[in-house]
């Protein structure tokens, strides 16, 4: 009989000791993913992916981010047609006024969506495919090439744990349902026309 309470008591304590490594384990996972999200949200701030993915608002001060889009890209309800040459040849490129849009001899190109909305986002990317993204300059880690002025070649230097935490931030915060319109092609040519034309 005492056998057997021994015995069950080394059980007890041997699934009581099973259960806490197991809880350890989860907690330990969570904290460390906890902290790979804090480090995303610290680069992203540092990175300043703010300055052209949250659009512009009107504040007391001037333009002040629209956090309530924070990261949302450029608002689809801000329609712009073709690409506007700069007043001069001393400016290389002009903004729209909600700072996510930007007219070069590129065209233009706007900033896109990096909440994770399943629809317009970058809900359904993958990490690999953000990396790839970030790493190759290409839009999904394969398409088009992602344009001026995003520093893509900057940021394809980062680590692949911070490009991880960066991905991991991004997928935390607010969905927004922003669709992102296409790259515009570059304005075309103007020809001078003599007066006889």
């Amino acid at each position: 009989m005492t056998r057997t309470i021994v015995f069950r008591i080394v059980a007890a304590g041997a699934a009581i000791a099973a259960l806490g490594t197991a809880a350890c384990t989860r907690a330990t996972s969570s904290d460390t993913a906890q902290a790979r999200v804090e480090r995303g949200k610290y680069l992203v701030t540092v990175g300043g992916c703010n300055d052209c993915h949250t659009p512009l608002k009107m504040g007391p001060k001037g333009p002040e981010p629209d956090f309530s889009r924070m990261l949302s890209g450029h608002p689809e309800s801000l329609s712009i047609q073709g690409a506007i040459t700069p007043a001069s040849e001393k400016w290389m490129m002009t903004a729209d006024a909600s700072g996510t849009a930007f007219s070069g001899p590129w065209g233009v190109s706007f900033a896109a969506n990096l909440t994770p909305d399943q629809n317009t986002g970058l809900g359904i990317w993958t990490e690999q495919m953000f990396m790839d993204t970030l790493r190759k300059g290409r839009h999904m880690g394969a398409s088009r090439e992602i344009l001026p002025p995003m520093p893509w070649f900057n940021y394809s230097k980062m680590t692949e744990e911070d490009l991880k935490a960066v991905y991991a931030f991004l997928r935390t915060i607010q969905p927004v349902q922003n669709h992102v319109p296409a790259p515009l092609p570059p304005a075309a040519p103007q020809i001078a026309r003599t007066e006889s034309e």
